[in-house]
């Protein structure tokens, strides 16, 4: 669990330079995906930090899914946003409100219920159908991003983001389908090719919606994408249990820390003063995300 929430201390940090980073990039000409505005982003130093925050986060990552059911660490990356809301509070000179550091005591709440009744991971190597269908998904994702062009702004934060976590859901599982990485072996497994697509794929449309949408409802379904389904397939499909009797307590600790986390979802965008001009909001200002989800959408929009 300890790696798993290393992972996630690496991923919020992340998070807030890189929306930083995408916001201060500047647009394509169409509405869509944007595949080339990651070659833009790389420009900016803090996207570049965040990459690199992002990678010692995955190692951790795949190091906790070796050792933890997915329910358990899929939680655990949500609570990156609990994260990303402390790091937005002492960087950005932020301030949280009662409601927003309950939302923090909550997540931890969930958190620690899940490390009571984790279990050890699923001992179920998963079918060849199960990697051909992660590889078939880590497909899809790309079509969604491609399709988001065509929908209005809020449904298109919404739907970019929700790929976004499938995304990195296909990745969460496809770790746990790799049990070799010598040659040739690992070149016939279609979880690979799913591990790779997919989170290519998951952190396009990410930096997509940081950039065009609302930022607020794209985290949203981000951490909806990335938490529910890799928990089922992991629980169905890979055996992954709860220690004996405990099995209501995980329930609860998931719900717990999601619904934590979804309240929290605002912190996925620091304010656009700090993101310019290098400096704290103004007293008073509003933090990450505007002072509501709908002040936030038309910051999004107008800046877009």
């Amino acid at each position: 669990m300890i790696c798993a929430l290393g992972s996630a201390v690496c991923y919020g940090t992340a998070s807030v330079l890189q929306a930083m980073a995408a916001r201060a990039t500047a647009p394509g000409t169409g509405s869509g995906v944007d595949a080339a505005l990651l070659l833009r982003a790389l420009r900016q130093w803090r996207y570049v930090v965040g990459l690199g925050l992002d990678g010692v986060g995955f190692a951790l990552q795949i190091v906790a899914l070796r050792l933890l059911p997915i329910y358990a660490v899929g939680a655990a990356l949500a609570a990156s946003l609990a994260v990303t809301a402390v790091v937005a509070s002492r960087l950005l000179h932020v301030r949280l409100k009662s409601t927003e550091w309950t939302a923090v005591g909550v997540v931890c709440a969930g958190l620690a219920m899940l490390g009571l009744a984790a279990g050890a991971e699923g001992d179920e190597e998963g079918s060849t159908a199960l990697r051909w269908a992660m590889l078939g998904v880590a497909v899809g994702v790309l079509l969604v991003g491609a399709a988001a062009g065509r929908l209005p702004d809020k449904p298109r934060a919404l739907v970019l983001g929700l790929g976004a976590g499938l995304g990195f859901g296909v990745v969460e599982v496809a770790v746990r389908l790799i049990d070799s990485v010598e040659l040739p072996e690992v070149l016939a497994n279609p979880a690979v090719y799913a591990l790779v697509l997919g989170g290519g794929a998951a952190f396009l449309l990410l930096t997509s919606a940081l950039q065009r949408g609302s930022v607020t409802t794209a985290t949203a379904g981000l951490v909806l994408g990335e938490t529910v389904g890799p928990a089922v397939v992991g629980v169905v499909w890979l055996g992954d249990q709860t220690r004996e009797g405990l099995g209501w307590l995980a329930v609860t600790g998931f719900a717990v820390a999601v619904a934590g986390a979804l309240a929290l979802a605002r912190f996925g965008e620091p304010p656009k003063a700090s993101t310019e001009a290098g400096k704290p909001p103004e007293e008073g200002g509003r933090p990450p995300g505007g002072g509501s989800g709908e002040d936030a959408e038309g910051d999004a929009q107008r800046g877009s």
